[in-house]
C-alpha cells in the first residue's frame, strides 16, 4: 500500500520529469555548489598559508592563471552535471519502485 506522499511523488514525477531532465534545469540544480567548491580552493590557494605554492604562482602567474581558469572551470561543470544526473537517475528509481509496488 502506498503513502499519500508516495501518490503525490508518482502524479509529480511523471508530470515533471521530463522537464527536470533539460539542461537549463539542470544548472540551477548544480551550479551553486560547484560555484561554492570552486570558490573555497580559490581562497585556500590565495590565503598564502603554503609560501611555495604563492611563490610559484606568482612566478609562473600568465601560464598558471589559465590553466587554473580552465580547472575551475572544469570543476564546476563536472558538479554540475554530476549533481543534476544523479538527482534525477535517484527520483527516476524511486518512480520506479512506488510504480512496481
Amino acid at each position: 500500500m502506498l503513502t499519500e506522499q508516495e501518490k503525490d511523488f508518482i502524479i509529480f514525477w511523471e508530470k515533471n520529469s521530463a522537464t527536470k531532465k533539460r539542461w537549463i534545469r539542470q544548472l540551477s540544480v548544480g551550479l551553486p555548489m560547484g560555484v561554492s567548491l570552486v570558490l573555497a580552493i580559490a581562497v585556500n590557494l590565495f590565503a598564502g598559508w603554503y609560501s611555495r605554492a604563492q611563490m610559484i604562482l606568482f612566478r609562473e602567474q600568465s601560464s598558471l592563471i589559465l590553466i587554473l581558469l580552465i580547472a575551475a572551470i572544469a570543476i564546476v561543470l563536472f558538479v554540475v552535471i554530476f549533481s543534476a544526473r544523479h538527482r534525477w537517475e535517484m527520483n527516476e528509481q524511486r518512480y520506479r519502485e512506488l510504480i512496481n509496488r
